[in-house]
């Protein structure tokens, strides 16, 4: 593999983590946290969706939007696609695991707007990524999101198990965790190849 495609990933997954970092997709990573095995789920199906979205939404651009000088509609063309894609995935799901489309709930369809997935594919727009580029920042970004949100949800088991004092119990104690993953994984910034 490419050092500069290693580096992409390595950038995207950990130094700037997109919920950690760059605080996008914080509703489905906070919705979503509460058990290991449902985090992995939605972890899987934003891996799909941001790596499939990325390589469409980068042919897209750079085959018809970008010559045609139609940048304008990259938001909306985006959605659209993001969209079709979480719609297969829904089905998906639905027809191969009920209890993981169950558990998954109202956040599976919220993938379509998960800003994480439309930012990563704007990104690769304002980066001036190639195909092979977008996808692998799309790769790198949803392992990022995967790790971040799975990371929580042992947190979160964790935690459960504790007796924490009732001020803290709830949201307060979830979103002091999340501050200080967000501080751990500042400590990837100085990471360099």
């Amino acid at each position: 593999m490419n050092p500069s495609f290693i580096m992409i990933i390595i950038t995207t997954a950990l130094i700037n983590n997109v919920v950690l970092s760059q605080f996008l997709g914080i509703c489905s990573f906070l919705g979503v946290s509460r058990q290991i095995k449902t985090s992995a789920s939605l972890g899987g199906a934003v891996i799909f969706v941001m790596t499939i979205s990325s390589a469409v939404t980068s042919l897209l651009h750079t085959y018809i939007l970008a010559p045609l000088h139609l940048d304008y509609l990259n938001t909306i063309v985006f959605i659209l696609v993001i969209a079709t894609l979480v719609q297969m995935v829904e089905m998906f799901l639905k027809k191969t695991s009920p209890a993981i489309y169950q558990a998954l709930g109202i956040y599976l369809p919220l993938i379509t707007t998960n800003c994480a997935v439309l930012g990563v594919a704007l990104t690769n727009v304002q980066n001036g990524y190639g195909i092979a580029e977008s996808i692998t920042a799309g790769i790198g970004t949803a392992i990022g999101y995967t790790i971040a949100i799975v990371l929580l949800a042992g947190i979160r088991e964790r935690i459960d198990e504790e007796s924490i004092p009732a001020p803290f119990r709830g949201a307060p104690v979830v979103l002091l965790s999340a501050a200080l993953m967000a501080i751990a994984f500042m400590g990837f910034g100085n990471l360099s190849l």
